[in-house]
């Protein structure tokens, strides 16, 4: 790309972002399925005559028996009730819709070749019975909760990793412009967004200068974001300077309900040995070189050592699920194969994990309900949504009636003013059980973690939201008596300092818009 077109391209990039997110928003969607069950009911009075009352039967006749399917579902209480509300103002659309999803959901060419890789590699990383052993009186759990993860992909724990935790989106940054400096074999990155600019630019160029060292350099990111921040021909682009880049299932023009299931992952590998996680996409914003809603507040993570393998499996399934004519062998043998250094003066253990909404397993939320359930004393929540279902709320309620100490910090300044008026909503029911929240005034938190009783922690990627529990394909990292949680609970103490605590008295004194809007459409949050 020339200078003149990445100068045409900034200049309309914000545009077709807005109109893009407008024109695709879930509310929108709601908004054409009841219009146009009202032109149906018009059509149906206007033109039906004696057949009327035929019509009026047979919508009768679809929302019952869609009803009764809702009721034997497996979905949450909370999503079937906005299904119910949808299909009783708007039975034939509503129906439709639906069973669409529901048909398209595990069904379309994307989803089944996710499913073969991860069903081709859930043995593809043995567990260390070692590790097992060292864990046999441990009464944490650790053990209990990887067995669940096992049952959704190849998640191990492992000990002997160097964890080291960054408070800010730019010490991530500069960590990783170091280690990606010494890569030598190969560069896995897997992000949600990539937006041209500083950030990406300073990585840019060491992974053209790596590609051209023979480095085995590959990018991937988010095809729905791509409509909005990068060229069509991105992936061309790169190609021409030896990077090989994709955008996981890229937008076209047929309606697929795979774009409800985008992959919000961020994962980078270097050589096998090191790996990051965490919140920090690769934009601007993230590292504070662009000011979008005040300070941005994020955190990540770097591995070195054993457990690193993991982000290099979980990489490699959604690169090989879009690619033609690749044996086991070619990738998976080959790079699962690197033996990373293990740093055995390193206490506690690491368990990389994903979630995938394409299997029955909620992994996400699985492992945050474990840490609520076990904490014996505090969980300290850093989140940028708080989207509930109605069984994570009873969740945090029930952790602190039986005396946890459970705080939450959220944005003082929303990205999205929708969602934080549903968090909003959140808030009355979990201050009458004695949750803490807090909202960060110098800006937007966009960090995922919990971190609790000095002994567990978990960072990565998963929100407290409809998206990121049950939609997203997601990752993160669950810590156990690693040296750096201090360090954790240390930066959420520093990071609460900041903050204003949202009281029951202080409820009334919120904007009339978040009091009115929140309530409103909290029927519509599992679409959110």
């Amino acid at each position: 790309m020339n200078m003149k077109e990445q100068s045409n391209f900034r200049l309309t990039k914000e545009r077709r972002n807005t109109i893009f997110t407008k024109l695709f928003s879930r509310v929108n969607i709601c908004i054409v399925l009841i219009a146009l069950q009202v032109a149906i009911i018009f059509v149906a009075y206007y033109c039906l005559g004696e057949q009327l009352k035929i019509f009026s039967i047979a919508m009768r006749v679809i929302s019952f028996l869609m009803l009764v399917h809702l009721f034997c579902s497996e979905m949450d209480a909370t999503s079937k009730l906005t299904w119910l509300l949808i299909m009783a103002v708007a039975p034939v659309p509503g129906a439709i819709l639906y069973l669409f999803i529901l048909h398209n959901m595990k069904s379309g060419n994307a989803q089944s070749k996710i499913m073969e890789q991860l069903d081709r590699t859930k043995e593809a990383l043995p567990q260390d019975k070692g590790v097992l052993q060292e864990l046999t009186d441990d009464t944490s759990g650790t053990v209990s909760l990887s067995e669940y993860l096992k049952k959704s992909g190849c998640y191990n724990i492992y000990n002997h990793t160097k964890v080291q935790y960054f408070p800010l989106g730019e010490d991530k940054f500069a960590a990783m412009l170091r280690e990606l400096k010494k890569a030598e074999k190969f560069i896995f990155m897997e992000y949600f967004i990539v937006e041209e600019g500083y950030m990406w630019g300073e990585i840019l160029k060491i992974l053209i200068e790596k590609a051209k060292a023979g480095v085995d350099v590959r990018v991937m990111y988010d095809g729905t974001c791509e409509m909005g921040l990068l060229p069509s021909n991105y992936p061309k682009l790169l190609s021409e300077v030896g990077i090989k880049a994709k955008p996981f299932t890229p937008f076209k023009p047929a309606v697929s309900s795979m774009y409800n299931n985008r992959d919000h992952r961020k994962i980078l590998v270097i050589d096998g040995k090191v790996a990051f996680n965490g919140g920090v996409n690769l934009a601007d914003e993230y590292i504070n070189k662009r000011v979008r809603f005040g300070h941005w507040k994020d955190t990540a993570i770097m591995l070195k050592g054993k457990a690193v393998t993991s982000f290099t499996l979980m990489f490699l399934q959604m690169w090989n699920a879009t690619e033609e004519g690749t044996t086991y062998e070619d990738d998976y043998g080959k790079f699962l194969s690197v033996t990373p250094r293990g740093y055995k003066d390193e206490a506690g253990y690491v368990m990389p994990y994903g979630d995938c909404p394409l299997d029955d397993y909620k992994a996400g939320e699985a492992v945050y309900m474990d840490i609520l359930n076990r904490a014996q004393s505090y969980v300290h929540i850093m989140t940028p949504y708080l989207i509930l279902d109605g069984e994570m709320e009873n969740v945090l309620k029930f952790a602190a009636q039986r005396g946890i100490d459970v705080k939450l910090i959220l944005p003082g300044i929303p990205d999205k003013k929708i969602a934080y008026a549903l968090a909003k909503s959140h808030y009355k029911a979990l201050l009458e059980a004695g949750v803490q929240i807090f909202e960060y005034t110098p800006g937007f938190v966009h960090a995922k973690v919990f971190v609790s009783d000095d002994c567990k922690a978990t960072v990565g990627t998963i929100n407290l939201d409809y998206r990121s529990l049950y939609h997203h394909f997601e990752c993160a990292t669950y810590l156990y008596k690693v040296d750096c949680i201090p360090e954790i609970e240390k930066d959420f103490q520093a990071t609460m300092a900041k903050c204003e605590e949202i009281t029951m008295e202080s409820l009334p004194k919120q904007k009339l818009y978040y009091r009115l809007v929140g309530p409103l459409i909290k029927f519509l949050a599992p679409l959110m």
